[in-house]
């Protein structure tokens, strides 16, 4: 049996992107060892993944520190990997191609690339029509890359709701990375407000923080979703996306789940990309993009959760 190895760092919404391309590779690769090569905090929730057969953590240090990078080279270099299927595409693994990988037959943008086309221009198709034609290229058929199945993260989260809410709630992701705090509608807090004006017998309004967003998320007077005074597991995140009524946020990782799982909500983009290229949106999950979000005005956000929202 060979094993193939599988490359993606994060982000979390990268992550979410890249499991249909990660079930095409293993039902092609359906007699061979697959594992993934992804960071410290993605290792715990895609080890529950099944379409992998397990993962090895990445501590992603400077590449100056010689000694992690041998210790990586060493066991990586362990399993005799047959492929490695790049899905994160970075300079990172670029380098890793070059220095602590070069044995494997890789899979990756610079394999996709037509005569003379370059990779800035490549990288404005959306992300999971690169993907699909990087797979198509490397002879992988492509089923399940446009139609991820998040099923297998499935949980029951009853008795968490029930500490929160009666019944059907909105949920709002207003944070995102601290490294594109352009991506950011500075609008929450009234929009709080103005929803509770206008569905306070119906809804219940929750957010669920990430690390370090906890203190933030309480000032906007919704109900704040935690476990242990805890930020909620990435599995349990999703099952919380999953039983939401609505849901309103900014272009972060969540976001990406909620397009996928085609929920009812809106999410809000700046200038600093476009919905196409990180594919997200559809029918159900709609996108509002202005040059700069602080233009956005919360009468204008809200006119459009009324008209989606039922």
């Amino acid at each position: 049996m060979s094993n193939i190895l599988i490359i993606k760092h994060g982000s979390l919404g990268d992550l979410i992107q890249a499991n249909g391309a990660i079930k095409d590779i293993k039902d092609f690769h359906s007699n061979s060892k697959v594992l993934l090569l992804t960071s410290v905090q993605y290792s715990y929730f895609m080890s529950s993944c099944p379409y992998i057969d397990g993962v090895i953590t990445d501590k992603r240090l400077p590449r100056w520190n010689i000694f992690y990078l041998s210790k990586l080279k060493k066991l990586l270099e362990s399993y005799n990997f047959t492929h490695v299927f790049d899905l994160q595409n970075s300079n990172r693994t670029n380098f890793y191609r070059k220095f602590i990988l070069k044995k494997p037959i890789w899979s990756s943008t610079l394999d996709t690339l037509s005569p003379g086309q370059k990779k800035k221009d490549f990288d404005k198709d959306g992300v999971l029509q690169r993907m699909e034609i990087q797979l198509s290229k490397s002879g992988i058929k492509t089923k399940f890359t446009k139609n991820i199945d998040l099923t297998w993260t499935h949980s029951d989260i009853k008795r968490l709701l029930k500490k929160y809410t009666n019944g059907e709630y909105i949920l709002l992701f207003p944070f995102c990375s601290k490294r594109h705090l352009n991506k950011r509608w500075p609008y929450y807090k009234e929009l709080v407000s103005k929803l509770k004006q206008n569905y306070k017998n119906e809804f219940s309004i929750l957010t669920a923080p990430g690390p370090g967003e906890i203190d933030e998320a309480h000032k906007l007077n919704t109900k704040v979703v935690l476990v242990n005074n805890e930020p909620v597991n990435i599995i349990t995140l999703i099952n919380l996306i999953k039983n939401a009524k609505f849901i309103i946020s900014n272009d972060t990782g969540p976001a990406h789940i909620c397009s996928h799982l085609n929920k009812k909500g809106l999410v809000l983009f700046g200038s600093h990309t476009s919905p196409n290229k990180v594919s997200i949106g559809n029918t159900n999950f709609k996108t509002i993009q202005v040059s700069n979000l602080k233009d956005l005005t919360c009468g204008n956000v809200l006119e459009e959760i009324k008209k989606n929202l039922n």
